[in-house]
């Protein structure tokens, strides 16, 4: 069996099995990354579908060594069935590729285009079972893969461009350009040159050997895109949760330290004021006491979505350890950060947290500073803030007091 198979087919199963296994790899990747799992799926069946396909048209070559050409214009013989079954399994495999590529940056899958691609593959392979209409076929079916091909690089060349900010987006995008490239002389050389179709596309030759081959490589360089896509995910992932506090969603101590020092260097070198509020939940411990722990999770979670709805943009807001979390307020002098930090103090003691018939009333105490100028330092400017919040709670708590200043009630 395998002595009888010529170079080409020889070319095509080697193109098949290799996407056989990259269904595999991208199978095993959407078990183990869970939040890439329909995106990989989608990869998955890509490949899965192309390695169909490769096997498909082996299967149509065999079978047409044993028929003559000119024999089947009214009766196809299977393997024009096969031929056209792989067509369109191919095509199918490409528009579970840009499924795939939606889902996982976020973008809404469409159908109405696919559709109209599909009606439009299986008029022309239906078409195509004719060998004169071979050439209409190979064009039209070629056009149709191209203008997938090409829909893909755009949406890799837009992410890579506008979410991953690459300084040569491009290169997410040069595969399957490249792609559309080969697909598209191959459709335009069928249509220049029809007796190119019976003579070369669809026997063993050096055309079919050479474009298997392109195709492994062009899919090797894809397949290790989409590892790059993966792979830059889970990297940011790595980032973000390396900065964020795992409960609440907020920046935790060490960002917020660092958006500090950046907010020092910003205002010595343009003079731009800046304050700091360090808010402390008031009785916080009698609610753990009083309701348990995942209660007091759920009363931090609902104190910082409320920050967060009442700030600018340009606040920056971290859970500092445990119930006490930092604000910074760039470009805002102690008295004009005043109104915030007594806005924020009312917008929690207004907006109880209800809880299974029970409401719980959460109050904070803030504590103020300004940044004093060159001199200072993140590290006083902190400990002015939290004396301040001290302060704030040994006068009552629920109230706003400034660095070196009396207390001010609610």
């Amino acid at each position: 069996m395998l002595s009888s198979l010529t170079p080409t087919d020889v070319a095509f199963l080697m193109a098949g099995l290799m996407q056989a296994v990259a269904a595999v790899l991208w199978l095993v990747t959407g078990w183990v990354i869970g939040d890439t799992q329909r995106a990989a799926l989608h990869w998955s069946a890509f490949a899965g579908l192309s390695a169909a396909s490769f096997g498909l048209l082996v299967a149509a070559m065999l079978s047409h060594d044993a028929v003559a050409r000119d024999t089947f214009s009214r009766n196809p013989p299977a393997g024009e069935w096969l031929r056209a079954a792989g067509n369109i399994v191919g095509i199918l495999g490409l528009m579970a590729l840009q499924r795939g590529i939606w889902l996982f940056i976020g973008r809404p899958l469409r159908h109405a285009g696919h559709a109209l691609a599909l009606v439009v593959v299986l008029l022309a392979a239906w078409i195509g079972l004719d060998p004169a209409a071979g050439p209409l076929r190979v064009g039209v079916l070629s056009a149709v893969q191209v203008v997938l091909a090409l829909g893909i690089a755009r949406d890799l060349h837009a992410h890579g461009r506008d979410t991953l900010r690459l300084r040569r987006p491009l290169l997410l995008a040069l595969p399957l350009l490249l792609a559309a490239a080969v697909i598209g002389a191959r459709g335009l050389r069928a249509l220049l040159e029809p007796a190119s179709v019976l003579t070369q596309m669809t026997v063993n030759s050096n055309l079919n050997v050479g474009s298997a081959f392109v195709y492994v490589l062009l899919s090797l360089a894809f397949h290790a895109t989409l590892m790059v896509l993966v792979v830059t995910r889970l990297v940011a992932d790595l980032q973000r949760l390396s900065r964020r506090d795992g409960l609440t969603g907020l920046l935790n101590r060490r960002a917020l330290e660092d958006a500090l020092l950046a907010q020092f260097q910003r205002s010595r070198r343009s003079g731009e004021p800046f304050s700091v509020l360090m808010l402390d939940v008031d009785h916080f411990k009698g609610i753990n006491d009083e309701h348990g722990h995942a209660v007091g999770d759920l009363a931090l979670k609902h104190l910082s979505a409320l920050l967060l709805a009442h700030m600018r943009e340009v606040d920056r807001l971290a859970r500092f350890g445990g119930e006490e979390f930092l604000v910074l307020l760039p470009g805002l002098a102690l008295a004009d950060a005043l109104p915030v930090a007594e806005r924020l103090r009312a917008v929690v003691a207004q907006a109880p947290m209800p809880l299974a018939g029970v409401t719980i009333t959460l109050s904070v105490s803030i504590g103020m500073a300004e940044w004093g100028g060159a001199p200072d330092e993140p590290s006083r400017l902190l400990v002015r803030a939290d004396a301040a919040m001290y302060q704030a709670k040994r006068h009552g708590r629920d109230r706003v007091v400034w660095d070196g200043a009396a207390p001010l009630t609610a």
